[in-house]
């Protein structure tokens, strides 16, 4: 039996049925390309959902977490000081709006906690229990049930009835909607500046704005989900900037520490001081080696020429996609390397067809290919891609 069968037979065996996989295993990696167990190689369009910032293979990266493990330090839990985490907060409060950083080990923890943050400030300011959480049409905070709760897509609530209560969903990118649903009641306000898992819906800068300024009127926390579109996905360091306002708390997860699992709540001061010990935690947050590893990657990505990199290729990555003729792409759209390609045929031809032509492909939403590719892609990574989408949306032609 090959590798990949035996692979393939205990993952059916042994693991809980929650993902598909294809019929494949990988075994290694290196730059933006990935490998097989039979040696077939895979241009990775998907990093992991967002995650490896830095692709496969990075010296850098592997070096500061191997430092790291060789001083025996890898756990040791909220519970004491390390220079790691703490040169972290640092860093991450230093180029953000924030003044404090809390750290645990995932995008849906991250929410999870923003959630708690703003019902303690609530509770701590106003001295009742506001418990009204506003979220948009598309959005997508976790799978965890106060996440799930605030993720308004039927496929992912229904099975796990009833939601935890208290969520209000309005329109994304409508100011009329926004308004109609948050007011004195609504304790927190949670969106995504580009929808990822929705199908790479961009927000206006005219609703962050609007969402900033009801926020303050009914004094609720606005908390912007960058779990997905933040640290240097658009080209910009984070998503909301060009918005022109910040929040008083941001998640963060996926590329924070290139591929090891990290969540961060950056806040205020005003919302970290109404949190006390014991109001929240984590036994593995802040591990010395991931925040290690999560502050190489943000030095990376603040390293001189390298957001334009981003900004460069994903520009050429959104023109390149817009050039593809074929009838099956109704709309291309995304900002940096966030691009989706919406259609009029089910995505889920596209990445299996994908994988024949050597891609790592995912959808996104009901009828989306999205690609967030690892920050180091490049052109020529680009027109591979273009030759091969096109070949692979004229068979669906020729399907037909």
């Amino acid at each position: 039996m090959s590798i990949r069968a035996e692979v393939i037979q205990k993952d059916q065996q042994y693991s809980v049925p929650v993902a598909g996989r294809p019929d494949f295993v990988l075994a290694r990696g290196e730059g933006v390309t990935v490998y097989d167990t039979d040696g077939k190689a895979y241009t990775d369009w998907v990093a992991g959902i967002a995650v490896n910032a830095l692709g496969y293979g990075d010296k850098e990266l592997m070096d500061v977490v191997s430092k790291q493990m060789s001083t025996g330090l890898i756990h040791v839990s909220g519970l004491y000081h390390t220079q790691a985490m703490v040169e972290l907060a640092e860093l991450l409060c230093t180029i953000s709006f924030a003044d404090k950083a809390y750290f645990c080990n995932s995008g849906a923890e991250a929410n999870e906690g923003a959630l708690k943050f703003a019902r303690k400030l609530a509770y701590v300011n106003e001295k009742r229990h506001k418990t009204k959480v506003v979220s948009f049409t598309e959005a997508f905070h976790g799978r965890t049930m106060g996440a799930l709760a605030i993720t308004p897509q039927e496929k992912y609530q229904t099975p796990f009835a009833p939601m935890v209560p208290g969520a209000v969903v309005g329109e994304y990118n409508s100011v009329e909607s926004a308004k109609a649903v948050i007011d004195q009641d609504t304790v927190a306000v949670i969106v995504e500046p580009i929808q990822g898992e929705g199908g790479i819906h961009v927000a206006t800068a005219e609703f962050l704005q609007a969402l900033r300024k009801l926020c303050d009127e009914h004094e609720a926390t606005l908390i912007f989900d960058e779990i997905q579109c933040g640290l240097g996905r658009t080209g910009e360091l984070w998503a909301h900037s060009s918005a022109g306002v910040s929040p008083d708390i941001m998640t963060l997860a996926k590329p924070l520490a290139g591929g090891l699992p990290i969540g961060a709540i950056l806040t205020t001061d005003k919302v970290a001081g109404a949190m006390t010990p014991g109001d929240h935690g984590s036994t593995f947050s802040g591990g010395a080696v991931v925040t290690r590893a999560a502050e190489a990657v943000v030095k990376r990505v603040l390293s001189p020429g390298f957001l334009e990199h981003i900004q460069e290729v994903g520009d050429y990555l959104l023109e390149r996609l817009s050039e593809i003729n074929s009838p099956h792409i109704t709309e291309v759209r995304g900002r940096g390397l966030m691009a989706g390609i919406e259609l009029d045929v089910a995505p889920a031809g596209i990445v299996n067809a994908g994988y024949e032509q050597g891609l790592l492909l995912v959808s996104s939403g009901a009828n989306v290919v999205r690609f967030v590719p690892p920050f180091i892609v490049e052109k020529q990574h680009v027109d591979e891609l273009i030759e091969k989408l096109t070949l692979i949306l004229e068979g669906i032609d020729a399907e037909d």
